[in-house]
This record gives structure tokens, sequence and C-alpha cells, in this order.
């Protein structure tokens, strides 16, 4: 069972996603909170698998609660609500460690697949959308003379974990990247958790991040 906690300050918004959520046989909504205050207490208190979180909220809001979550060292994974008039936060929450983002218009079939996918320890990363934000990210980015260096930034990795790096962070899933390199999904896996680790990387989407902040990846390319 998936538990789910609830992070809005919108109170109709919350009761949207409860119903939709308590109509699976695998999700379990086990708390909400009206900011974000309140949902980092109810994270230690529910010990939720997922949390779905709002960005603008009184008080703290969901970047601040997505950092305190994850430098608590909970199990809980954050996924940030946004929507494309909000983007500027996105990168942010990222930053903080949230292990994804989906729009808050998003259907429900989308929804309920993206809480799957990142109780399941993966990122809700698209590909197309992911370039999108980044190209509006770069102003809030470090400048090129704080930014680490490529070679600093691979200089841990093997010559074939550079090569699945820069396919993880161009956000190929794993199927992808091993049809590329010609290698099973398994030896695929293994090289992602070995890389997250060496880097000192949350998940795939902090690959991201890495990989654009060193200038590994530019927008548009």
């Amino acid at each position: 069972m998936i538990r789910v906690l609830l992070v809005d300050d919108q109170s109709l918004l919350r009761m949207g996603f409860r119903l939709i959520l308590d109509a699976e046989p695998d999700m379990e909504v086990v708390g909400e909170a009206g900011d974000g205050a309140a949902g980092v207490g109810m994270v230690a208190a529910l010990e939720p698998d997922v949390v779905l979180m709002d960005v603008r909220m009184p008080g703290m809001d969901g970047i601040q609660a997505t950092g305190a979550i994850v430098a608590a060292g909970t199990a809980a994974k954050v996924l940030i609500l946004t929507t494309f008039d909000l983007d500027q936060y996105v990168f942010a929450g990222l930053q903080a460690g949230a292990s994804g983002f989906l729009l808050k218009d998003a259907p429900p079939t989308e929804l309920l697949a993206a809480i799957r996918t990142v109780a399941a320890g993966e990122a809700v990363l698209a590909p197309t959308a992911t370039r999108r934000l980044i190209d509006q990210f770069m102003p809030l980015m470090p400048g090129p003379n704080t930014r680490p260096q490529p070679d600093t930034v691979l200089s841990e990795l093997t010559a074939r974990e550079r090569s699945v790096f820069a396919l993880l962070a161009a956000g190929r899933s794993n199927r992808e990247i091993a049809t590329e390199l010609h290698v099973s999904e398994g030896t695929v896996k293994i090289h992602v958790g070995r890389i997250l680790a060496k880097l000192n990387l949350h998940d795939r989407i902090q690959a991201v991040v890495l990989a654009y902040e060193s200038g590994l990846i530019t927008p548009g390319s």
C-alpha cells in the first residue's frame, strides 16, 4: 500500500486528489496539510511513502518544505505540483531534493502513474518538459565561474559510466540507454546506481540538475 500525504493550501484540490487516490486499491491518503510547516511535521508523524507537494503556500512554501523533508533523512519521496506559470520554482524544488514534478492539471492516470513511479524509488522525468523547464531556469543557475566543471563532475566515473550518465542526464529511460549502448537493462540499472552513489545524488532528477549546472548538457542540446 502506497501511503500518500497531501500538502496544498487549497482544500478543494486536496479533496479532489483524495477522491482519486482513495479509489485506488494500492493507495491510501494518510493525511492532509495546508502549508509546508504542517506538512513537514506530518511526514515525521505519519511516515508517508509519497508527499504530493504544492509550491505556493502561506508560511513555509513547498520548496522549503521539500528541503526540510529531504534533510531529515526520511524515506518519504516528494512529488512537486506545478503549473507552467510557476516554472521558476521547479528547478529550486529539484535542487531541494524532490523526486519529480507534475502539472496540476495532469489527468488522473498521469497523477497515479507518477505517484507509483516515485514510490518505487524512480524519478518522474519527462525529457521534453524537462528541457523546456531548464531553458527557463538558466538565469537561476550559478554563473560559469561558479559551476563545477564537466571534467570535475565526471572524474569519479569510468568511461562506461560517463556514457550512461550523459544519456541518463538527457532524460533517457533505462530501456533506452540499454538499447543505445547495446547492454541489458539490468546492467544499466547497476551503472545508474553506481553513478548516483559516486556523485552523491539523490535520484535521476538530481543527475539532470548536475548535468545542466556543470555545463555537461546545455539547453537545446
